[in-house]
């Protein structure tokens, strides 16, 4: 008997052709920042990142549930959670290539969510890069 190694996901992404608007809270919490910042901080998580959905000029990453209600503020970067409620639109699982909405990393059972702490550090460190290290703590 073969048994596949890969933890099965906690929800099912969309499988059709069409895009789903999807509620943030329930499976798990999403971080939107601008593409440019957004590029620097994938370069900056390296391996480290989870599955990363991309629109034209923004970025979404995947966080756990419940942890945007921790997230301090960054300038251009917005943590979304259930409260309030907010939605993002999520693609096919085989919808890879853009610029319209897709997966800008790729989504599976070993690349899932994104480690809260390490997502922030980055995106500080791509915020600061972008606009000056003021810009980074929020003056």
């Amino acid at each position: 008997m073969i048994t596949d190694p890969q933890p099965a996901l906690p929800w099912t992404p969309p499988n059709t052709k069409d895009v789903e608007a999807l509620p943030v809270g329930n499976w798990w919490d999403a971080v939107r920042a601008p593409a440019s910042i957004g590029e620097r901080a994938l370069e900056a998580l390296g391996g480290a990142t989870g599955a990363v959905i991309a629109d034209y000029a923004q970025m979404y990453w995947l966080i756990m549930a419940g942890s945007a209600q921790y997230w301090r503020r960054l300038p251009h970067v917005q943590a979304l959670s259930a409260d309030p409620t907010s939605y993002i639109g999520v693609p096919p699982v085989s919808r890879t290539t853009g610029p319209i909405l897709h997966w800008r990393v790729p989504l599976g059972p070993d690349r899932y969510l994104t480690n809260s702490s390490l997502l922030r550090g980055a995106l500080a460190q791509a915020v600061a890069a972008e606009f000056g290290p003021d810009r980074e703590a929020g003056r």
